[in-house]
């Protein structure tokens, strides 16, 4: 599977977000280097453009996504 597109822009691959997710490696390998449909980040830069991605929201932060894309 193709790296994710949004590799060199992504502040969670980059390791430039406050209080990275202790398994960030793990998340990187699996949903960046992997299947990126499953990453909360990628699901809310597809659904609502990138300036709407939260600064924290951490890959693997689905349910949160979830609320921000339905505008809750």
């Amino acid at each position: 599977m193709p790296d994710c597109e949004c590799l060199a822009g992504c502040v969670f691959f980059n390791d430039k977000m406050q209080n990275m997710p202790t398994a960030a490696n793990l998340l990187k390998k699996r949903l960046c280097r992997g299947d990126n449909s499953k990453c909360a980040r990628h699901m809310v830069l597809v659904a609502k453009g990138r300036a709407n991605v939260p600064p924290d929201l951490s890959p693997n932060q689905v349910d949160r996504a979830a609320s921000i894309i339905a505008g809750r």
